[in-house]
Order: C-alpha cells, then structure tokens, then sequence
C-alpha cells in the first residue's frame, strides 16, 4: 500500500465521494491479477467487497512512466 485517505471534499467531477480510498502499486498487470485470483485470499476478498456499498478498481500507469507526457513537471521528490 502507498497511501490511505479519509475523504474531504468533491472539488469537480461526477464520480461519487468514497469515504476513504487506498493506494496500492503493483509491480506489474501480471501480479494484481495474480492477488486477485489466489486462492488463499478469497475470504479476504469476499470480505473487502462484501464490507462496501460502492467498492470499485480503478488501474492507472505509473506516474513515472507518464512524466513524459507532462511538460513543464518537475520530478517527484522522495
């Protein structure tokens, strides 16, 4: 996990609030699938989803791979 927030406010957009949101990295498409389908997780699964009114996945490419298309943007200090 990257970060974890308590939602604040909607500043613009339609997607409605979520009341927290968690960051995660994967290392690669092949990995986040392979968390999704073990076997093992299952019950861990059932309860994320189960413990939700609105739970959704979003996936977004690696902001380092996107600085490219940004101009004008300094690096990400650590």
């Amino acid at each position: 996990m990257v970060a974890l927030g308590k939602y604040r406010e909607s500043i613009a957009g339609d997607l409605a609030p979520r009341q927290a949101m968690i960051l995660v990295e994967w290392e690669s498409r092949e990995a986040f699938d392979g968390y999704c389908r073990d076997p093992r997780l299952d019950d861990l699964h059932a309860h994320r989803v189960d413990g939700t009114g609105a739970y959704i996945w979003q996936l977004f490419d690696r902001l380092d791979d996107l600085r490219p298309l940004l101009k004008d943007t300094p690096p990400a200090t650590p």
